[in-house]
């Protein structure tokens, strides 16, 4: 009988993975390692797997040559070495477009809660103090700009609600010239003169070479004083660091981060002591109707190819004659 392991999966109970896998005639067993070592082990002599934080790298390519297809429960592939799927003949899907709207509702939830300091004043409150003049400045979306770093499908979600609440919208995405207006009628800018000039900046960029610690020290000495930095992409985009060091110096409004550089985040680390912050702890692409659709479609990949159908939302799809030419094998 064909095989599909769950790796690492980003869910407590592995329950709905299992049902769809085993409906369609196909065994299933799950298992939390992450490190490479031991995901080689649990991918040997499966034909599919399904992950959300386990390391794929060169050498679990190399240990689970039966290995045909990988679906990750996301967007980003940081954690698979795709070349290596590749010339392995392993298809590698991944899920776009699942958590659009959830990633966009919360990028804009920690902007307004860092603009009207919100968990700072219910901190307050619930510690006896009725007063909210502690807790300025508080400030409004009317008379300032929203930038967006990245002009995906997420990112210009957020364009558009920000836009309807009421603020002017800058953007930033290495396909846009400086100096031109998207089809919506966003302005386009240059990344440096849109750091320097926004009241609110959110990063929804993936996390290449080109784009770790995209907002470094430097560029974190031109933003305004009255900038609020929202990153709800990957948390290696921003040096969170130097963006504490920020905070600490009063050079900042706030910042609202979903996403860290190392998860989950070192209650000692620098940023989880700044001050004017709104800390979430990698939830943004999580809502109950968003991780139903993640889950179905991402179980589903795995299923199709190991018997014999072409999946949706393939990276490589290059190996998918080589893949699919292994069902029921």
């Amino acid at each position: 009988m064909a095989r599909i392991v769950g790796i690492a999966l980003d869910f407590e109970d592995t329950g709905f993975e299992r049902d769809m896998v085993e409906a369609a005639g196909i065994e299933f067993a799950a298992f939390p390692a992450r490190d490479a070592a031991s995901v080689a082990r649990h991918v040997a002599g499966a034909d599919g797997a399904i992950t959300s934080y386990g390391e794929f790298d060169a050498s679990v390519f190399r240990a689970a040559s039966g290995l045909r297809v990988l679906s990750r429960t996301g967007t980003g592939v940081d954690n698979i070495d795709l070349g290596a799927a590749t010339a392995a003949g392993c298809a590698v899907c991944n899920v776009p477009g699942y958590g659009t709207e959830v990633v966009s509702d919360h990028a804009i939830a920690l902007a307004l809660a860092c603009l009207r300091r919100i968990n700072e004043l219910d901190a307050a409150l619930r510690a006896r103090t009725w007063d909210f003049q502690q807790a300025r400045p508080l400030g409004q979306v009317r008379g300032r700009v929203f930038g967006v770093v990245g002009m995906g499908a997420i990112g210009r979600a957020v364009a558009r609600k920000a836009a309807g609440l009421g603020f002017e919208v800058a953007c930033w995405d290495r396909k846009l010239a400086p100096g031109t207006v998207t089809e919506e009628g966003y302005r386009a800018m240059g990344l440096d003169e849109l750091l320097a000039s926004v009241n609110v900046v959110s990063f929804h960029t993936a996390l290449v070479p080109e784009t770790h610690h995209l907002l470094d020290e430097g560029r974190i000495a031109s933003l305004r004083p009255d900038a609020v930095v929202v990153n709800t992409s990957r948390g290696a985009i921003v040096d969170t660091d130097a963006l504490a060091r920020a905070l600490d110096e009063g050079c900042l409004w706030g910042a609202g981060l979903d996403v860290f550089e190392d998860e989950p985040l070192d209650f000692d680390s620098p940023i989880a002591r700044a001050p004017r912050t709104v800390l979430t702890p990698h939830a943004a692409y999580w809502s109950e109707e968003s991780a139903v659709e993640l889950r179905t479609r991402a179980t589903q990949a795995a299923i199709d190819v190991v018997l014999g159908r072409e999946p949706a939302d393939c990276l490589n799809p290059q190996v998918l004659p080589r893949a699919l030419a292994g069902a029921g094998a």
